[in-house]
C-alpha cells in the first residue's frame, strides 16, 4: 500500500483506505530506542508457550509463539481452545495506559505473540469472536523485525475475493482496527523469506463476559 493513499489523521495516525472499516496507523507510535528496550523487556518478561490449535479438522500446534495476558476473568476461546489469561507484566500494564489513551478506548487483555523468524505466521482471520462484542477495537502494537500486514475483503462463499491490501508493520508502529473492520476483512500476517529477526505483535482487546 502506498503511503500517498492514506489519510492523514494528524501528527501520528494515518488512516488505510479500507471501504467499510476504521484502521488507523501510526508508524512512528514508539521512538526506536524505546522500542528497543521494550522489545528485549518482553522477551524476558512474558512466558512464552507453543499453543495447540484446531485447523481443518486436527490439532497443529500453532506456528509461532504465544501468550494470553489479561485482568482475571479475561477468559479468550480462539480456534476450539480456552486461553485464561496470565497476569499483566509490569511493562505490558504500563503499556496499556499508553496504547489506551492512543487509540481512545479500553483493553483488559492483550494476547502476545512471537514470531521467530520469516517461517512463523499467521493465517488469514478475523477477530471476531463472541466475546469481543460487534465491533471490537483492536490496538496491534509491533516489535522488532518488520513484516508485512494484509487485509482482504470478506465475500460469501464462492464469490472470488478482491486482491490483498498491504503494509509493511516496522518496530514501534500502532495499528488500530475498529468499527465494522472485523466484519468485513480478515487480515494476515504472510511467511517471509527476507525476514530473519524475530518480531513481537501486541494485540490488546477488551474482553466482555459472557452470560
Amino acid at each position: 500500500m502506498s503511503v500517498t493513499t492514506i489519510e492523514l489523521l494528524g501528527d501520528s495516525w494515518q488512516r488505510l483506505p479500507l471501504i467499510d472499516a476504521d484502521v488507523r496507523y501510526a508508524p512512528c507510535w514508539l521512538a526506536h530506542e524505546e522500542a528497543d528496550d521494550l522489545l528485549k523487556r518482553l522477551l524476558d518478561e512474558i512466558s512464552w508457550e507453543r499453543h495447540r490449535l484446531q485447523m481443518f479438522g486436527r490439532e497443529v500446534d500453532s506456528p509461532r509463539l504465544s501468550c494470553w495476558i489479561g485482568d482475571p476473568g479475561a477468559t479468550y476461546v480462539y480456534s476450539r481452545s480456552r486461553f485464561e489469561p496470565r497476569p499483566w507484566t509490569p511493562s505490558l500494564l504500563s503499556l496499556r495506559l499508553r496504547v489506551e489513551q492512543a487509540c481512545q478506548a479500553k483493553f483488559n487483555s492483550v494476547l502476545a505473540n512471537l514470531y521467530r523468524s520469516g517461517d512463523d505466521s499467521m493465517g488469514w482471520h478475523s477477530d471476531d469472536e463472541p466475546e469481543l462484542g460487534a465491533q471490537p477495537t483492536i490496538a496491534s502494537l509491533s516489535l522488532g523485525a518488520e513484516r508485512r500486514f494484509r487485509f482482504r475483503r470478506r465475500v460469501p462463499r464462492g464469490m472470488r475475493a478482491s486482491p490483498p491490501v498491504g503494509l509493511t508493520l516496522p518496530h514501534g508502529s500502532l495499528l488500530c482496527m475498529a468499527g465494522d473492520t472485523q466484519s468485513h476483512y480478515q487480515h494476515d500476517l504472510p511467511k517471509s523469506a527476507e525476514v530473519v529477526g524475530p518480531r513481537i505483535n501486541l494485540t490488546f482487546r477488551l474482553i466482555h463476559r459472557q452470560s
